[in-house]
């Protein structure tokens, strides 16, 4: 009797609410640890990005002005779904393991082996994404308290200061930790009332599709979250030239990938965050980089007091001051 059939599954991106192909028609075959291919996933293009902004705008209005304790409400159910699918999570982490430029030739019968965690490593970096999105939810509805302040005039006025959504916020994951580091750029985003739209790490990125799957069943409204899957080198030069983005949250991006960000942020005038990767816990403030720019210091993600402190909201929120005359 002869071998069932073995059909590897394409994953795909993740816009508007929706799962399309990307335009370009284009894939990236993910490789096993033993060089055959395990699955493939849509290689997003420019035109596939551009739709990603679109859907984020339209979204934004909606997110931003719901309730902070809806959106809380939202980042809870988020990390629920994703406690369902822990076991998939973790196994799409031990799946994943290589840059897509490297998968062809690992897939045509190399000898080399992917770097992969262990199971252990995986499920836990799994449970630390799901209390990350907890940390979040929390956050939503308190931030505005430890970020917003009363200021102190001299004269017949009452004066104060209120955080308020910057609006669309590009993600750039980093490689490793490919699923924590995603969650850690995406929830104070959501936790803000921004609209994202989040390029995956390429290392592991069939946890970022399955992820996608998560959030699509968590009463995250359409557009609101978009997960493309791609590589950084296509894609950042058009991240940091769209004018339709209002900020950037990226970490271990290349010094290049870097600059590139910056030198569009001077050209259109959008926020940029670079965070640095660390083996050690940073120490600088919780959740802040040093001033001297990317390098100069680093995040453990795995850290709680470091990834899960509001001056993470902070990066992706603007302050508004408001003059109110007051009785005499």
């Amino acid at each position: 009797m002869p071998d069932r059939l073995q059909v590897s599954k394409t994953y795909k991106l993740f816009i508007d609410g929706k799962f399309p192909r990307s335009e370009s028609g284009r894939t990236i075959a993910v490789a096993d640890s033993r060089g055959g291919i395990a699955a493939h996933i849509c290689h997003a293009s420019r035109k596939d990005l551009r739709d990603a902004v679109t859907a984020a705008r339209k979204a934004l209005p909606g997110w931003r002005n719901a309730t902070a304790y809806l959106r809380g409400q939202i980042l809870y159910r988020m990390a629920e779904m994703m406690e369902g699918k822990r076991d998939e999570l973790a196994a799409a982490l031990l799946l994943g393991g290589g840059r897509p430029s490297e998968r062809p030739a690992l897939a045509k019968g190399s000898n080399a082996r992917l770097t992969r965690p262990s199971a252990a490593a995986a499920q836990r970096e799994v449970e630390a994404s799901i209390d990350r999105l907890v940390a979040y939810a929390g956050w939503a509805d308190k931030y505005a308290q430890v970020l917003g302040c009363n200021n102190a005039v001299a004269g017949p006025y009452y004066n104060f200061t209120v955080p308020e959504p910057t609006g669309v916020v590009a993600v750039v994951a980093p490689d490793s930790p490919g699923l924590l580091g995603l969650v850690s750029l995406i929830a104070p985003a959501l936790c803000a009332g921004n609209a994202v739209v989040a390029l995956a790490g390429e290392s592991h990125p069939i946890a970022a599709a399955v992820l996608a799957e998560v959030f699509a069943t968590s009463d995250l409204p359409g557009g609101v979250l978009n997960l493309l899957t791609g590589t950084r080198d296509e894609l950042v030069p058009i991240i940091a030239g769209h004018r339709d983005i209002d900020a950037v949250l990226g970490a271990g991006v290349s010094p290049d990938q870097a600059r590139t960000l910056r030198e569009g942020a001077a050209e259109n005038v959008k926020r940029v965050k670079i965070i640095e990767i660390a083996a050690a816990p940073a120490r600088n403030a919780p959740g802040k980089t040093s001033r001297k720019g990317a390098g100069a210091s680093g995040i453990d993600w795995y850290s709680a007091n470091a990834c899960e402190s509001p001056w993470w909201i902070e990066s992706v929120v603007e302050m508004k001051t408001i003059w109110h005359p007051s009785a005499a």
